[in-house]
This record gives C-alpha cells, sequence and structure tokens, in this order.
C-alpha cells in the first residue's frame, strides 16, 4: 500500500459525504477494479469528482443552471451532464451521460490534485449492500482487495448518506435522482 502511486491505485477515503471507493478515473484498470471490487454490473456507471470549474469544463459543456444548482445546494450535489468528453468509456453511462460532483472537500481536492485527473467516487459498500456509517461496517472484502487505505478515514464520520443526485438533460429537462 503506497499512496505516492495513487495515479495506479484503488483506494478508501473520506469523501466530502460518507466513506469512498475511489481511484484515477483516467486509470481504465483500476477502474474495472473498483466494479470489481464492489460486485457492480459495468451497466451502472460511477460518480466522478472534479476540484475546479476548470476541470469540470474540460469533461463537459456546463448548462448556466448547473452552475446556481452547485452555488444553492445545502449539501454536495451531483449533476448528471449529457456528451461526457476526455473520459474513458467504462466511467460513461450507456445513455452517453456522467455524473459529476466539483466537490468543496479539501481532503478530496488534495487527492485529485497529487493524481491530476478526476477521481471515481462511490459508496465503500458492495453493490446492493447498505452503505456504512462507520469504517469498521466496510467489508473485509473491500478492505482486503483496495490497494491504500488513507488512516483519515478509520475516524472519519460521514456527514451526509450520499449526495444529492440531479440530471440536467441538453434539452434543458431537470430531473431529482435522489435528494
Amino acid at each position: 500500500m503506497n499512496p505516492e502511486n495513487l495515479k495506479n491505485q484503488t483506494f478508501l477515503y473520506p469523501t466530502d459525504t460518507t466513506f469512498g471507493l475511489g481511484c484515477n478515473a483516467n486509470n481504465v484498470e483500476a477502474v474495472q477494479k473498483i466494479f470489481k471490487i464492489k460486485n457492480r454490473p459495468d451497466s451502472k456507471s460511477l460518480i466522478i469528482l472534479v476540484d475546479s470549474n476548470q476541470r469540470l469544463q474540460q469533461i463537459v459543456d456546463v448548462p448556466e443552471l448547473a452552475w446556481d444548482i452547485m452555488d444553492f445546494s445545502e449539501k454536495p450535489v451531483t449533476i448528471i451532464y449529457d456528451n461526457p468528453r476526455n473520459l474513458s468509456k467504462e466511467l460513461i453511462a450507456e445513455d452517453n451521460t456522467i455524473a459529476i460532483r466539483l466537490t468543496k472537500d479539501l481532503f478530496c481536492k488534495k487527492i485529485i490534485s497529487k493524481i491530476n485527473a478526476p477521481l471515481v467516487s462511490t459508496s465503500a459498500n458492495i453493490s446492493g449492500e447498505p452503505t456504512p456509517n462507520t469504517f469498521s461496517e466496510i467489508s473485509q472484502k473491500i478492505k482486503e482487495e483496495v490497494d491504500y487505505i488513507f488512516p483519515e478515514i478509520e475516524t472519519f464520520t460521514p456527514k451526509f448518506t450520499g449526495s444529492s443526485i440531479i440530471k440536467l438533460s441538453a434539452d434543458g429537462k431537470v430531473k431529482v435522482i435522489r435528494e
């Protein structure tokens, strides 16, 4: 387990919402490993985190409404955008969308800066199982299969059970997926 090689590793880390299972979103092998660890069908896409407006705009065209939603949301908000670019196909949903959260969390921003890429961010649970509320509730299988566990996660207390998820279509339609 080497924190110096995060660009190529999967890891457990504290996020702006809950316990996260993540990797460099540009590393196809690591992304595939996340699907395997979670026992998640690859037809279900993953959320990614970005650390800046600039990085977000490199991936998607951001509608004005998205900026307003992010500015006024009281909790972290993930927005599903149409027609992403500069991402591996493993991250893009079958309908050519991607779920992205512009994180305000300093720890997440540091990881993104270190890997210099968007960060896969999915809850640290096996697909279909409840999201853990404490480090001890994270499946032993997940702990054993990730490449690195950030020590900060062991004392982390989740602030939210997850982010709000809102789908903004290019045609102007807005759909709340999760509040």
